[in-house]
């Protein structure tokens, strides 16, 4: 029903922001990704999805489509509400969610709060094939990079480092120097975390 709002960003909070709208305020429920995506105060349009349950109405809005559409389909699957599916994105950025889903890595997914082995699998078993065919990855391609940095990963885990703060130093690392070495990767991410 309502598909995106622009407007003036009147209010900014982690988990939600109020656009006016000519004259409307509207209250709008974001994840961390969108929120680090926002300016602080000026004209924004967030891409929304109205959820109508019996007893509210509540807008999610996105700074992409790309990641309303993976909203809608982490909803989609039983047992993830939408404030799952918001964690999920909070957590992780829509790349992170596509890419686990189409490489079948539940440790990730299950790294959300509140998200449990089973109901990982069920995420990856509903989705794969919808993220594979909408985003177009290729299911086999594993480059050489990924694979060092989940090596490097492994080994920061092992020395005590949470996996979401060390792949966010590790991915710093690959996209400035795409080819290098696990010693490298984990040498670089020792001197950043």
């Amino acid at each position: 029903m309502i598909t995106h709002i622009e407007g003036r960003l009147v209010e900014k909070n982690p988990t939600d922001v109020v656009i006016d709208c000519k004259g409307i305020g509207y209250s709008i429920h974001i994840s961390l990704h969108t929120y680090s995506e926002l300016p602080d105060s000026e004209n924004v349009r967030l891409y929304t999805h109205l959820l109508v349950r019996e007893d509210s109405h509540t807008l999610y809005g996105f700074s992409t489509m790309v990641e309303r559409e993976i909203f809608r389909l982490l909803i989609s699957v039983s047992g993830v509400g939408a404030s799952t599916a918001r964690t999920m994105l909070s957590s992780l950025s829509p790349d992170q969610v596509k890419e686990a889903i189409a490489y079948n890595d539940i440790a990730t997914i299950q790294s959300v709060k509140g998200i449990g082995s089973k109901t990982a699998q069920r995420v990856i078993l509903d989705l794969k094939d919808k993220i594979l065919k909408v985003y177009g990855i290729d299911e086999v391609s594993t480059t050489p990079s990924n694979t060092n940095k989940n090596e490097a990963l492994s080994a920061l885990e092992t020395l005590g480092f949470t996996r979401k703060q060390a792949e966010r130093v590790c991915d710093q690392i690959i996209e400035n120097d795409p080819d290098a070495t696990v010693e490298t990767i984990i040498k670089q991410a020792l001197k950043n975390l």
